[in-house]
């Protein structure tokens, strides 16, 4: 079992910068793969970016070059970095973890409003 609790959501203006902290509730060291992803009004949960224990990342088209995620093993903690932020980021952004084979955990979710 994995607890996952996201921060750092919030009201920002478009260009702007806002960083999610995703903390698990044990060592994240054995967790395969680590994500966010997001769920915009009337639309589909869709992937933002991902991490393996590795450290090898992916992203989603719409987010590369703005986004950048990373894991603090030591913190038990995965971050998203999110810059220029655009209006189309608006959305709840949940952190999840899959652990193989076939065991995936989700948080509650933050909110991000990107406007002016």
């Amino acid at each position: 079992q994995v607890q996952l609790v996201e921060s750092g959501g919030g009201l920002v203006q478009p260009g702007g910068s806002l960083r999610l902290s995703c903390a698990a509730s044990r060592t994240i060291f054995s967790i395969d793969v680590m994500g966010w992803y997001r769920q915009a009004p009337g639309k589909q949960r869709e992937l933002v970016a991902i991490i393996g224990s590795s450290g090898g990342t992916n992203y989603a088209d719409s987010v590369k070059g703005r986004f950048t995620i990373s894991r603090d093993n030591a913190k038990n903690t995965v971050y998203l970095q999110m810059n220029s932020l655009k209006p189309e980021d608006t959305a709840v952004y949940y952190c999840h973890a899959h652990i193989y084979p076939k065991d995936n955990y989700w948080g509650q979710g933050t909110q991000v409003t990107v406007s002016s």
